[in-house]
């Protein structure tokens, strides 16, 4: 299926129209940013490692019940998915305190956080992506009362069955951040993509801080053999197959 137009453009990926108005392509690029894109760069062959991560995980999650906009994959770097309406939120999990979870409340690098703290962002660049609150979600109409508590209640789903998959894989979930959109048939669906660039993992054979990083966050932090890392969490996802039930 061949794309004919292009509907949006954002820092990692590319969305395109297709011969259907109900499934669009997304393109994924090698590009990278941080910082609310203050640091530009790019990674090689992120893109196809990130679809490919993405497209495991969608499988995956699939196969345990969880609906997602994922179709298929027609290249390495590409993935048709479902048309639908993303939620202007990032639903960030976290399992371990780190990044501005620590910058922001003081909490050590590494603090188990139980229960898991589920977060809510506005998805708005200009004013940096900034936390709300439920009142405040609730006072700017981004999502009803019953669709925070569906979200939750997901991403709860979702993180408990990421971070088995990962222990699997030798590799502990930090934490991570997810997108949901609603369909045409007025459902609430996971979008968008979980990968290196949206999920912080550290290696379980690792104890030095910056070499367990196998993340963003070595492009973000200037550790290094970015390509390397994301490489060695495509190999160890993959050697994971999905399980239909």
């Amino acid at each position: 299926m061949s794309a004919d137009r292009k509907l949006y453009e954002g820092k990692a990926k590319i969305l395109y129209s297709t011969e259907d108005s109900e499934i669009l392509l997304t393109h994924f690029k090698d590009d990278a940013t941080a910082f609310n894109a203050q640091k530009r760069g790019s990674i090689v062959g992120k893109g196809e490692i990130n679809c490919a991560v993405s497209a495991h995980l969608f499988r995956m999650l699939e196969a345990k019940g969880i609906p997602t906009h994922f179709i298929d994959t027609p290249a390495p770097n590409q993935m048709r998915v479902c048309r639908v309406q993303i939620l202007p939120l990032e639903v960030v999990v976290r399992n371990i305190a780190a990044g501005s979870l620590c910058k922001q409340t003081g909490l050590a690098l590494g603090t188990i956080v139980n229960p898991p703290l589920v977060e809510f962002y506005y998805k708005n660049d200009d004013l940096g992506d900034p936390l709300l609150t439920r009142g405040r979600l609730e006072l700017m109409q981004l999502a009803t009362p019953e669709q925070v508590d569906q979200l939750e209640l997901a991403a709860r789903e979702i993180n408990e069955i990421l971070k088995e998959f990962f222990t699997e894989c030798g590799i502990t979930l930090v934490d991570f951040k997810l997108e949901f959109g609603i369909d045409q048939h007025q459902n609430l669906i996971l979008a968008d993509e979980i990968s290196p660039d949206t999920c912080r993992l550290w290696d379980n054979a690792e104890t030095d801080p910056d070499a367990r990083v196998m993340d963003k966050d070595r492009f973000r932090r200037d550790l290094g053999s970015v390509e390397t890392a994301y490489q060695q969490v495509l190999q160890r996802v993959l050697a994971h197959k999905v399980e239909r039930h």
